[in-house]
């Protein structure tokens, strides 16, 4: 049996650790912390298929200006970047032209149009936490005129092939959608057949099928660097602070924020770096069943546990950099006039986690200038929803000893 190595356990190395099991491989996953560290705990567990489009635009763009000078700004860059942080972030702005997003789209359409039959395959296969569907994904925004314009930009996406259905609701309708909807909403648009889930609950259920379908996930297992033999991939890994070496027929590396640091010697020199989100829990008053979305304020809200998780911000900073407080504040003040039934100063689980950002905002997936060493991350904040699709279509490719077509544009040489 052909042995392959998954290094990562996050959402993305354990769906692609789990469809190699599809094809009858012996699957290792090799994991340095724990299932669901980095992206994959904190995130606010969003499967939005009809809303899943490239991180770079030009509204990115002028996010970013703002990041440099406006404190409260929800994509933060900091003044004194180093050097490999300014080039990255060049390289980054040279794609956020409309043209270059439009073509990232077409890429991308194949992907969210079969998000959600990932997911319902994991379902099938014994993945217990299944995701929940949503009467509304309901984007809520304080003037008709925002709310007009998001219904065309999710117009165009229909137009592009996005499978994308939706509602224009007044601010009174929205409230009677949900009761979080404060008097600010003057307009909102619900989004349809979208799904979400509780990461800290959907990624461990995943590891534990992942388990029992035979599989091996070796936490506090770092990889310190890999190499091609010719006729196996041999990792070295430390492990207690021992050295050793292991080999496997297949590597695939889905280490999420840290992916350059061992794909850079197989030839991938489009730079991965974190763009860091930021979550917390906050109470309540009354349930609340669907997502709320603020894209005014950058913020997704979702129900977790009886609890409401605000999810947001972009923030390039190194990834174990510790969690900023002005951060959460500028989330909270941002939400406070936007919600109401919930109290945005009774806050739990306060978290930040270093999304995977690739130099051109597009993910990584498919051989590195070894056929026997993969690349699948940097989906940058469309991780949960993305991750399971071309983790799965990733599987088939190292079965098949090709890449599919739709991961042509994705090709970590590129």
């Amino acid at each position: 049996m052909t042995s392959v190595a998954v290094v990562g356990a996050g959402i993305v190395g354990l769906s692609t650790a789990w469809f190699l099991q599809e094809h009858g491989f012996d699957v290792t996953v090799v994991e340095r912390s724990h299932v669901a560290a980095g992206a994959s705990w904190g995130n606010a567990g969003w499967l939005m298929p009809g809303d899943a489009t490239p991180l770079p635009s030009p509204e990115t763009l002028r996010m970013g200006l703002q990041g440099l000078t406006r404190r409260g700004s929800a994509l933060s860059i900091p003044l004194l970047a180093g050097p490999d942080l300014y080039r990255f972030l060049l390289r980054l702005a040279r794609n956020c032209t409309a043209a270059q997003w439009e073509r990232s789209l077409q890429a991308l359409v194949p992907l969210s149009n079969a998000a959600l039959d990932a997911y319902d395959t994991l379902a099938a296969g014994g993945v217990s936490a299944a995701p929940t569907p949503s009467r509304y994904h309901l984007a809520c925004f304080t003037s008709v005129d925002a709310r007009d314009e998001f219904a065309r930009y999710l117009e165009h996406l229909r137009a592009k092939g996005v499978k994308s259905e939706f509602n224009v609701m007044d601010g009174d309708a929205a409230r009677s959608a949900s009761p979080a909807v404060s008097g600010n909403v003057r307009g909102a648009v619900g989004l349809l057949h979208q799904r979400f889930l509780d990461p800290t609950l959907f990624v461990p259920a995943l590891a534990r099928s992942f388990v029992e379908r035979g599989g091996t996930i070796e936490i506090g297992t770092e990889v310190r660097s890999l190499r091609d033999s010719g006729h196996a991939v041999e990792l070295l890994v430390t492990r207690d602070d021992r050295p050793t070496v292991r080999r496997f027929d297949t590597v695939v590396l889905c280490t999420g924020a840290w992916l350059s640091t061992l794909a850079r010697r197989f030839g991938v020199r489009v730079p991965v770096r974190a763009g860091r989100g930021y979550s917390f829990n906050i109470h309540t008053d009354v349930p609340i069943v669907d997502p709320i979305y603020l894209p005014e304020q950058h913020l997704a809200c979702t129900p977790m546990r009886g609890r409401l998780r605000l999810a947001g911000t972009m923030e390039f900073r190194p990834p174990s950099a510790p969690l900023d407080q002005r951060r959460i504040r500028a989330m909270v003040e941002a939400a406070r006039p936007m919600l109401d039934n919930v109290d945005v100063d009774d806050r739990t689980e306060e978290w930040v986690g270093p999304r995977p950002v690739s130099g051109d905002g597009m993910p990584l997936v498919g051989p590195t200038n070894s056929p026997r060493v993969w690349c699948v991350g940097g989906h940058a904040m469309e991780g949960m929803v993305l991750g399971p699709v071309t983790a799965r279509l990733a599987a088939e490719g190292i079965a098949e000893q090709r890449t599919p077509s739709t991961l042509c544009a994705f090709n970590p040489l590129r």
